[in-house]
């Protein structure tokens, strides 16, 4: 069993990737994220990963959520399954087209400034040795 999001509805294993989906969806600035914690946890920004999420778990619906683990799956690729992580790029992605998020000109999430060149610079580094990363353990997994 896992938790809908109160908010979106977005499936998650356990309370406490529910309460990461919901804080950093809010801080990527989604206003209805962020309305929902102010007003079922205030002050959430301060607390840690377990203290919002034995806030926010009595407010969560449970769902059913299939658990696949590594070690129980077969050893080959699928290609046009989704990586670990899609699910936050398609929020990020979303969050940027509504001019929020931190590839989005003007401001980016929870009141930041845009990043400069040099920072996005960075980030886009990042993202690249973070993807080579993902592909060498792919390669690692297929001998």
């Amino acid at each position: 069993m896992g938790y809908a999001c109160p908010v979106c509805e977005t499936p998650q294993s356990d309370a406490e990737h529910l309460a990461n989906h919901l804080a950093f969806t809010a801080m990527l600035g989604d206003d209805d994220h962020e309305a929902w914690l102010d007003d079922h946890a205030p002050g959430w920004s301060e607390d840690g990963e377990d203290e919002l999420a034995a806030r926010i778990e009595e407010f969560a619906k449970e769902v059913e959520f299939p658990q696949v683990f590594e070690d129980t799956t077969h050893d080959h690729g699928h290609g046009d399954e989704p990586q670990a992580g899609d699910l936050f790029e398609d929020e990020l992605e979303r969050a940027n087209e509504r001019g929020r998020g931190s590839r989005a000109s003007g401001r980016g999430g929870a009141g930041a400034p845009a990043l400069d060149a040099e920072a996005q610079g960075i980030l886009q580094e990042a993202q690249e040795m973070t993807e080579e990363m993902l592909d060498d353990d792919g390669e690692d997994d297929e001998e």
